[in-house]
Formats: structure tokens, C-alpha cells, sequence
């Protein structure tokens, strides 16, 4: 059996970072820098990263921002996707969705419930297509970022990764 990887040239995105958090700085922040170092490990270009407090228009300011930002190819939300009062990262996403990627919530959550059991069914992690851009929005902890990244999100941002993956569809995202 050949590697199917070897057969294609890595294409890197420009992905920005959004920690959602009343909380973290920079240098608090473990789940974004986890996320940006392992968009640059596998030769991704970091382009922004920001941190904003919990609330649903500074998300969807941020977010708006780089999805109309042409150069932006990805973002990685940390943060907010759970179900108490202030959580609201789902809300101030998904309105600005053209797509719902309904199975990156789905497959993530039935993998992590491999990890966390039924605490997986707190996750409120979506994903979808806003004019071009691909948004994940994931949980605040390291380990659902880990997860997110290594089970799901690495492969399908990865060209070389066969029978499909999301950067060939790039192209035609915006097509009507």
C-alpha cells in the first residue's frame, strides 16, 4: 500500500486563533498557544491570534473581521462553546455561516466521548463556511484543542490527506 500523502505538495492556510475568555492573556492563555503551535508544526502560517472576553458581538466583531479579510483562509475559535450563561460562542458564529459543517461537531464529539464520556455532550463544538473561510469553533481546554487538532482538523486542512479533504474544496467555496 502507497502513502497517499507522498503523492501531493502540503499547501499551507493562513489561520488565525480566537481564545474566547474572561480570564486568559497571552500568557495564560494554554489552549491557544497549544492551537497555534500546532497549525505552525505542521507548516501552517499563523496570521492573527487574538483574545476577547465572552461576549457574543466582541466574538462576532473578531470573527466578522477576518472572514472578510480575503488573505484568511481558517479560524480556530477556543472557548465559549459550553452551556453556561456567558458561553455564547456558538451564537455569535454560526449567524455568519453560509455552511454548517454539521459533522465536525458530530465526529468530534463522538470521539472525545472515547476520552471524556458524557461530558461530551457539554461540548457545543460547530464548524462551517463564511464567505470562503473555514471556522471551527472548539471547547477551551487543552485537551478538546488537542483533540479537535490531531483527530480531525489536521487532516482535513492537509491537501495531501486522500479520498477528500477541505483545502481542495477551496476553490470552490464561493461559487453559487
Amino acid at each position: 500500500m502507497t502513502d497517499n500523502k507522498n503523492q501531493r505538495e502540503f499547501i499551507p492556510l493562513n489561520i488565525c486563533v480566537l481564545t474566547v475568555s474572561d480570564s486568559r492573556t497571552e500568557e495564560t492563555d494554554k489552549s491557544g498557544k497549544r492551537l497555534v503551535e500546532k497549525l505552525q508544526e505542521q507548516g501552517h502560517k499563523l496570521y492573527e491570534k487574538k483574545i476577547v472576553p465572552d461576549d457574543i458581538y466582541d466574538i462576532r466583531t473578531a470573527v466578522s473581521g477576518w472572514v472578510s479579510d480575503k488573505d484568511v483562509q481558517v479560524i480556530l475559535t477556543t472557548g465559549g462553546t459550553g452551556v453556561t450563561g456567558r458561553d455564547g460562542t456558538p451564537e455569535a458564529v454560526s449567524v455568519l455561516f453560509d455552511k454548517v459543517i454539521d459533522g465536525f461537531g458530530e465526529t468530534f464529539r463522538s470521539i472525545s466521548y472515547q476520552q471524556i464520556k458524557t461530558s461530551t455532550m457539554q461540548s457545543r463544538a460547530i464548524a462551517g463556511v463564511a464567505n470562503g473561510t473555514y471556522i471551527f469553533c472548539l471547547p477551551g481546554s487543552m485537551g478538546a484543542c488537542n483533540t479537535a487538532w490531531d483527530e480531525l482538523i489536521m487532516h482535513q486542512l492537509d491537501y495531501r490527506t486522500r479520498p477528500c479533504n477541505l483545502v481542495e474544496l477551496m476553490p470552490r467555496l464561493k461559487e453559487k
